[in-house]
């Protein structure tokens, strides 16, 4: 149950949002983008949003493209941005030769690549990302910060939910949830 959360992203920031597993970080990324229900208080988001959960919403039968095809028709664009968009995420993220291949077919490790890619791929202003690095390994964990901070540097606010944040300095700020309510 949260109590009197309350939390900013402006643009141009890379926050923090921390807690034990329980503690409501889920759920309150969950009524932030309108999948649950708030009893109360208000969201506020300014410009277009893109979320990354921390179960990825993918369909195993579908392809890498076709999911990116999928995403670009929901976020309306047209198809040079949905290539472009889809070719600079996935060289970024080291799967392109993954793109003809089926959801089934990928690792939990590629899924969630596809996951973040699919957040991204419109450029939003505000990125809510869900335990967004659970499953990559090293070279892609990096490569994740640095996308971070590229984007952050150009004016996206950035969101960043875990139960543990062991790259602390590169945040501007941490809240720390706990009881249900942000301290």
């Amino acid at each position: 149950m949260l109590r009197g959360t309350s939390l900013e992203v402006a643009p141009g920031e890379l926050v923090g949002l921390v807690g034990e597993n329980g503690s409501g970080k889920s759920v309150l990324m969950q009524i932030v983008v309108g999948l649950l229900k708030r009893d109360g208080g208000e969201v506020r988001i300014n410009g277009k949003l893109g979320y990354c959960p921390q179960e990825p919403m993918l369909w195993d039968k579908l392809t890498v493209d076709e999911h990116f095809e999928l995403f670009a028709r929901a976020y309306e664009l047209d198809l040079e941005h949905r290539d472009t968009a889809a070719a600079r995420l996935t060289r970024e993220l080291g799967f392109e030769r993954y793109r003809g291949y089926r959801v089934e077919e990928l690792s939990g490790g590629t899924r969630q690549k596809l996951n973040l890619s699919l957040a991204l791929m419109h450029e939003p202003q505000l990125l809510l990302l869900d335990e967004p690095y659970s499953g990559f390994d090293w070279e892609t964990y990096q490569a994740f910060w640095e996308m971070s901070e590229d984007r952050r540097d150009r004016g996206m606010g950035i969101l960043i939910v875990s139960h543990l944040l062991a790259e602390r300095e590169r945040l501007d700020r941490i809240y720390e949830l706990r009881d249900g309510a942000v301290g």
